[in-house]
């Protein structure tokens, strides 16, 4: 990295700038009798990056729209930098926008103009001079490791090389807010993962606020410090990425984790019925300080009896052991009332699925 662009990098972390970047206060929008947000509260912290996740028709874009001002809320406040810009005309959201990068889902670069062009454009728009622009369009593909590419049109490049030409247009004004719709939706999972990568650097370079729109719940897992769930325009679930992977309270959560979470085997599952059977299955979810102990030895110390591991195991999100068990226990009440209530007496979360007559 150029003296230059560390000045700028420090520049960035100096702006004095509320806690809450971006707060969100009961917002409503309706299109005719369709609410497609019906009530959001939320806040982004400064350096933070928040996901929003949610299925298509959720609500997600509209909410972007409303944060980048290009919607207008029915009612409630939207705050930026301190700011509610619910309350600002176009001339006082001008500058304010400024404030707001976007990367996009299809990148939306210009293809008669080059890369250096694309990412100086929100300079030029600014008035900036020339010399400025192509200074710090050089910085930027230089941060995105496409310096190389700085005289190539967008018809020469990969998926991926797009987007990082994306990113590089989105910081280009130095702002304060990211804002990603999307952004990997269209990129190969190997692309997707250097892109994320390449996210989450500049976050840790520039301190900078991340909010990123996306259905795909291993982005959340991969850079998110926090998750909002919206469903029917309404925020039905948050919280660190690792508490909510661990323990996701509302069905659309349990759902769009479905396909990362392990889940009983096809076979097992097609067995289970709610009564009778050799044993009861259970699903234990358990994280953080209670998944790094010895649950299981621990068990078959506290309460005599057998039981087995059917399936699962451990993976970690945001540094925190996360478990996923699926346990075999003998059918007898006294001896699953007795498992069930050491299991949740050591923090972890217990279902029972149903019960397994086997094979017979």
């Amino acid at each position: 990295m150029n003296q230059h662009f560390s000045a700028s990098v420090q520049q960035v972390a100096d702006v004095r700038t509320p806690v809450d970047v971006v707060r969100l206060t009961d917002v409503r929008r309706r299109f005719g009798t369709t609410a497609a947000l019906d009530g959001v509260s939320l806040s982004v912290r400064k350096g933070e990056i928040l996901g929003i996740i949610g299925r298509s028709g959720a609500g997600k874009s509209t909410l972007i729209r409303c944060l980048n001002g290009l919607e207008r809320p029915d009612s409630g406040e939207i705050f930026i930098e301190g700011r509610d810009i619910a309350q600002l005309g176009e001339r006082e959201l001008q500058p304010l926008r400024r404030r707001i990068g976007m990367i996009f889902q299809h990148f939306n670069l210009l293809s008669a103009k080059t890369v250096e062009d694309n990412v100086a454009l929100p300079l030029k728009i600014e008035g900036r001079p020339k010399a400025e622009r192509l200074s710090r369009a050089a910085e930027l593909l230089d941060l995105v490791g496409l310096s190389e590419k700085a005289k190539a049109y967008p018809a020469s490049l990969s998926g991926g090389q797009k987007q990082r030409v994306g990113i590089a247009r989105a910081l280009a004004a130095r702002p304060a807010l990211l804002l990603s719709d999307e952004a990997t939706s269209a990129l190969d999972p190997e692309t997707t993962r250097s892109i994320l990568a390449l996210l989450k650097d500049i976050n840790r370079r520039l301190g900078l606020t991340i909010l990123l729109i996306t259905h795909e719940m291993e982005v959340i897992r991969s850079i998110a410090d926090r998750v909002a769930v919206i469903d029917a325009g309404r925020i039905v679930e948050a919280g660190p990425v690792w508490s909510v992977f661990a323990d996701p309270k509302s069905p659309i959560t349990q759902s769009l984790l479905g396909g990362i979470r392990p889940q009983l085997p096809g076979e097992i599952a097609a067995r289970l019925s709610q009564s009778g059977g050799r044993e009861a299955i259970l699903r234990v979810d358990v994280a953080g300080e209670a998944a790094s102990r010895p649950l299981l030895s621990d068990l078959a110390a506290a309460v005599p009896g057998s039981f087995r591991l059917v399936h699962g195991g451990i993976d970690h999100v945001q540094q925190q052991p996360v478990a996923s068990l699926f346990l075999g226990i003998p059918t007898s009440a006294d001896h699953e009332r007795r498992v069930l209530d050491f299991l949740r007496g050591r923090g972890a979360r217990v279902e029972v699925l149903g019960y397994d007559a086997g094979n017979d």
